[in-house]
């Protein structure tokens, strides 16, 4: 296995990669600026400089990676096309590529409420609805995919166990990064997560679980 990250210097994608190295999976991590990326991410790390929004950029960039997860995500700005061309675009850009070099596995961290069209994060130039379009993408691209809806997004960890669902049922509560870059890297090894949307939040309520007994848990 040899993984393929975008958005890997981004809050989620740089604790993605550092899982990753950690389970001694070899990783090409797509950044924009090299040195600027040595001093975030792990030495192990092969960095490849390209762009989601440039096609072109990406077949060299992916090499000979067999899975892609992708971390990224539009910033907050002025910037009305943002969400349009970073979530969706970009996101299909990876996939078309993903299916040419055939991928064995794409994982995508989108976010909860992405079926909510009336929700307060569309405020922010629909991130929601091109959230939900590029899952959708994804969807019926033929590839074997895992679309990870985290909660509101924590930087500090926490020792609360996972709550894992399917679509849709979950609409609100929050998770630290670790957790989710845990579940999308544990995604690659459960057979139980393939072609799946699952959602995820930490609560003190939730049971404690195997990955393999959440992601088995979802329908």
């Amino acid at each position: 296995m040899k993984a393929f990250v975008a958005g890997a210097t981004g809050q989620t994608g740089r604790r993605i990669v550092k899982e990753l190295v950690k389970r001694q999976i070899p990783v090409r991590a797509l950044v924009r600026n090299v040195e600027a990326a040595r001093e975030i991410l792990p030495a192990e790390v092969e960095f490849v400089t390209g762009d989601v929004l440039n096609a072109d950029s990406l077949s060299a960039a992916i090499g000979d990676s067999t899975v892609v997860l992708c971390a990224t995500g539009a910033s907050p700005g002025f910037d009305p096309t943002g969400p349009y061309k970073v979530d969706f675009e970009g996101t299909k850009n990876l996939v078309d590529l993903a299916k040419t070099k055939g991928i064995q596995h794409f994982v995508l961290v989108s976010s909860l409420c992405t079926s909510q069209f009336f929700h307060p994060l569309n405020l922010f130039w629909l991130i929601l609805v091109w959230k939900k379009r590029a899952e959708e993408y994804i969807q019926s691209s033929g590839l074997t995919y895992t679309i990870v809806r985290p909660g509101g997004l924590q930087n500090e960890d926490n020792d609360l166990p996972v709550k894992m669902s399917s679509a849709d049922t979950q609409f609100d509560g929050r998770i630290p990064r670790t957790k989710v870059a845990q579940v999308c890297v544990e995604a690659l090894f459960q057979p139980a997560s393939r072609n799946k949307i699952v959602e995820i939040v930490a609560a003190a309520e939730a049971p404690e679980k195997s990955f393999e007994q959440l992601f088995a848990s979802v329908a």
